[in-house]
């Protein structure tokens, strides 16, 4: 049975006379012959330049932005930080010692950067104190974690958080990897610092003691305000929050101290848009009665408070002066 083959050029299938023919026809061999002396002359002409460069002890910014591989920027950017020395012959030129670029790559030897780990305090500790440091620290250690930290940190696994914190297993990877939380591995399963978890999510003694909470629907519907407005007092006021399984919550407490419900439901106040209803005014000719005569008003919320009885005193007054509330 004739074997058949797909050709390395064209791609087309046809029969082959013999185990190592790999293109269809003569003119796919030719061609593909072509396509490689193209790619190799591609590839010395790309590399010239820098082949060049190596014989140069005295370097343009532009030289020495490719022999580093990187942008013209960069140079200038190394230079102005002190980390490339640069001598300025004139207002259009500055030249780089390639002695200088190979000292700067000895003096600033590659350190892995961890997510969490100071690269500035790792820099000062000196190299003999970090090898011993290294050489005795125990891998079997089950606080072990890429970052360095100097006290011993409490580790709790993803089940727990998720038990004690009602979060999701995507917010919780999210959360995690966004604030740089110590994190080890132990069997395949993820152990995170309780300590950090705790500053995280926010569950303190507080608020491990509230137990009345409210969702954000509740608590609009509770004090009559917006969404907007309550997150604006909630941020500026640290009202304690929480979140479980995607939604949050807010203490009752704290919320009660902001919007007073118990004035609402007392007889002793008012809103603005009642007092405009009752003595048929607007509710700006109400705003302006209570500036002009000092009235006490007491914002809850998006409404106005206004004590009955004072209210009730200036517009009896209003009445009796001019036998109307409102001046014709």
């Amino acid at each position: 049975m004739p074997k058949t083959r797909k050709c390395a050029y064209c791609g087309k299938i046809f029969t082959t006379n013999n185990g190592m023919q790999k293109f269809c026809s003569e003119e796919c061999a030719e061609q593909a012959k072509e396509s490689k002396r193209k790619r190799q002359k591609d590839f010395l002409r790309a590399i010239e330049p820098a082949m060049e460069l190596q014989q140069q002890e005295y370097l343009t910014f532009s030289k020495a932005a490719i022999l580093l591989g990187c942008t013209r920027q960069y140079v200038y950017k190394l230079v102005e930080q002190g980390k490339l020395p640069a001598s300025r012959l004139s207002s259009r030129m500055a030249l780089v010692r390639k002695s200088d670029i190979e000292k700067m790559f000895a003096v600033n030897p590659y350190h892995r950067v961890m997510p969490g780990a100071s690269s500035k305090k790792a820099s000062k500790k000196p190299s003999h104190l970090s090898s011993s440091s290294s050489s005795k620290k125990d891998k079997n250690q089950i606080g072990e974690s890429p970052m360095r930290y100097s006290e011993t940190l409490d580790y709790i696994s993803g089940e727990a958080v998720m038990a004690i914190y009602k979060v999701k297993k995507s917010w919780l990877y999210a959360s995690a990897k966004r604030n740089n939380i110590p994190m080890c591995k132990i069997a395949g399963k993820n152990y995170y610092s309780r300590k950090h978890m705790d500053e995280l999510f926010g569950v303190s003694a507080e608020i491990e003691s509230l137990t009345e909470w409210l969702t954000t629907e509740e608590a609009e519907t509770l004090y009559s305000t917006t969404r907007e407005s309550l997150r604006s007092q909630v941020y500026r006021r640290h009202i304690p929050t929480k979140r479980e399984y995607g939604k949050t919550y807010y203490s009752k407490i704290h919320l009660d101290e902001i919007y007073h419900p118990d004035m609402k439901a007392s007889d002793a106040y008012c809103t603005t848009a009642e007092a405009a209803e009752k003595y048929g005014m607007t509710k700006s000719n109400i705003c302006i009665i209570v500036k002009t005569n000092n009235l006490t008003k007491v914002k809850v919320g998006v409404q106005n408070l206004i004590v009955k009885e004072e209210i009730e005193k200036v517009m009896a007054n209003r009445l009796a002066k001019f036998g109307s509330y409102r001046i014709q």
